[in-house]
């Protein structure tokens, strides 16, 4: 008897000791269990990888203006036979569409640039994944389908070259202003699908033609570090979405830099009034972690939609948002069955246009043929310990014939608002206030 007692004593204090230095259990917002995974933010270390493979070691040039497709992804392919760490050293180096294999990695050295060729025929068409369905498409400056552990690291940049295409995609619409995105052929910066372990770290995507960093049907991904930037002047980078997280599980973006010209995070998966059932979907995306990041001008924070089934424990968190149009945008698209739960925004300090967006988006709207509109949800969402500026605080529309939004919760918020706007508490089923100022003046519902 006296060992068990001795025994629990301890028990009691490792617990109380493990909570004091702050290493108590954290909760997603569903309540379970935020694995220690999310917590290990260490880069892996260059060495742990293999053989570096140098370019420049192996005929490819330091030029920027001549296209060397074929050599870097030699390179590649003879990392590959061993495993390795394809490495980009000073200097600029122009390239089409390149493909990593299992075992291969890539690391740009301060200085060096890789950098995407602005004539779309460069780049190889594929089977390949795009604003929710499955087609064939360009492939992105760098792909890396099915390469568990892959990693992109060092100082340097992956520098998509987009003028041209932006250019060309806003003439485009001058003649046909219904043109659609994909209509405008133009690659993607980063595409990693189908990779489990994957590791992003230090380097600046910018400059992106269209989307900067797509994942798809990945699990276990971190972005540390990254610096992501698209111009929103004096040309515009349409569609330059920083990171679209698309059917994946287990990501963390963490001290990351964001300034786009579309939205910063979006979550993505499938459309269509019967995308539930589109094997191709293959489930939601679920617990994902934003945190301590930097953000300059985007469309939205946190976006989840307009191609999205099911987004389950999200949290942004101790952000500094600079000039963001939105802080969480939940895009209803009324041709498609979704269901947005358990999302959590605290933490966050700044300025934004609008605080809570919630609306529906009809954009390319299609029902296939479908007799009756599927029916969405939104719930189980918390904005709580934010101290920020806005214009609009409540911009929301009420659809209940098209979607249902329920158990959200706002807790000790302290906004300064510069435009009066309309508040409607009753938009929202089960709808918390607590603490919530406004201008200094208590809000209830």
């Amino acid at each position: 008897m006296k060992q068990t007692k001795w025994m629990k004593s301890i028990g009691v204090a490792l617990m109380l000791l493990c909570s004091f230095q702050g290493f108590s259990q954290e909760l997603f917002p569903d309540g379970t269990p935020i694995p220690g995974w999310f917590r290990q933010t260490e880069v892996i270390r260059l060495e742990s990888l293999g053989k570096m493979y140098r370019i420049t070691d192996y005929g490819v040039k330091d030029d920027s203006t001549l296209l060397q497709t074929e050599q870097i992804q030699a390179v590649i392919d003879r990392a590959a036979q061993t495993g390795g760490v394809v490495c980009i050293p000073q200097g600029t180096f122009l390239s089409g569409s390149l493909f990593f294999k299992p075992g291969t990695h890539l690391h740009i050295e301060k200085g060096g640039v890789l950098k995407g060729s602005d004539d779309i025929s460069h780049f190889a068409i594929i089977d390949t994944r795009l604003e929710g369905q499955n087609l064939k498409y360009f492939a992105a400056l760098v792909n890396a389908i099915g390469v568990d552990g892959f990693t992109i690291s060092g100082e340097g940049r992956i520098n998509g070259n987009g003028t041209r295409y932006w250019k060309s995609f806003w003439l485009r619409r001058q003649v046909n202003k219904h043109c659609t995105n994909l209509e405008e052929l133009r690659p993607r910066l980063l595409y990693i699908a189908d990779s489990d372990d994957v590791q992003l770290s230090g380097v600046r995507l910018e400059n992106s033609p269209f989307w900067t960093t797509h994942l798809y049907r990945c699990n276990r991904v971190k972005l540390l570090n990254l610096h992501i930037f698209a111009p929103y002047a004096p040309v515009k980078a349409p569609s330059s979405d920083a990171i679209d997280i698309d059917v994946c599980t287990d990501v963390l973006v963490k001290n990351c830099y964001i300034s786009v010209n579309d939205d910063a995070i979006a979550l993505k998966g499938g459309k269509g009034p019967w995308a539930d059932q589109d094997k191709e979907n293959n489930g939601s995306n679920r617990n994902i972690i934003i945190e301590d990041c930097v953000y300059g001008f985007c469309h939205s924070a946190l976006t989840l939609g307009s191609e999205s089934i099911h987004d389950r424990n999200i949290i942004l968190r101790r952000c500094k948002i600079n000039n963001a149009k939105r802080l969480l945008w939940l895009k209803m698209r009324p041709d498609t069955p979704q269901h947005y739960e358990y999302i959590t925004v605290e933490d966050i300090t700044g300025f934004v246009h609008s605080f809570l967006y919630i609306k529906p988006w009809t954009q390319f709207f299609d029902l296939k043929g479908r007799k009756d509109m599927p029916y969405s949800y939104s719930d189980h969402v918390t904005m709580r310990n934010i101290r920020m500026g806005c214009n609009v605080f409540f911009d929301v529309v009420k659809a209940e014939d098209q979607y249902k939004l329920s158990d959200f919760s706002l807790e000790n918020l302290n906004l300064e608002v510069k435009q009066k706007s309309a508040y409607h508490s009753d938009y929202i089923e089960r709808l918390l206030l607590k603490n919530v100022k406004l201008n200094g003046s208590s809000l209830s519902k």
